[in-house]
């Protein structure tokens, strides 16, 4: 399944999920920040994706709470820590942090959670 393939059949669960319009679902969308997403949403959200793709994603595996939780290992003053860094890259391999790894604001962690982050862990998980 492509890319753009796994999009098309996204698109329309945070749709449902988020109550927005179609066309302010894109790739590049953050699920917070341009889709109104908040943390019950997310739950929600994953419910849809299991259902949709016939697939069964873990707790914390789509978005990881433990980066959350303000461990002192992983955030210090506001900011993810190497091992922080370390532990997103793990829980995450999915996700593009480049940008986000420049300036490791923990406040600007919900950026990370977009369209494209969705769309690329469907198809890690369907190979």
């Amino acid at each position: 399944m492509t890319q753009d393939e796994i999009f098309k059949r996204v698109k329309p669960q945070l749709v449902e999920a988020l109550g927005v319009d179609e066309g302010d679902v894109a790739m590049t969308s953050r699920l917070q920040a341009d889709l109104g997403a908040e943390s019950i949403d997310f739950l929600d959200i994953v419910f849809r994706l299991e259902r949709e793709f016939n697939l069964k994603i873990d707790r914390n595996e789509l978005f990881p709470e433990s980066i959350f939780q303000g461990d002192p290992k992983l955030i210090q003053n506001g900011m993810l820590t190497a091992d922080g860094l370390a532990e997103l890259r793990e829980k995450m391999p999915y996700a593009d942090i480049s940008k986000f790894e420049k300036n490791p604001k923990f406040e600007n962690i919900g950026d990370l959670f977009t369209v494209e982050l969705i769309t690329k862990y469907i198809a890690s998980k369907s190979k």
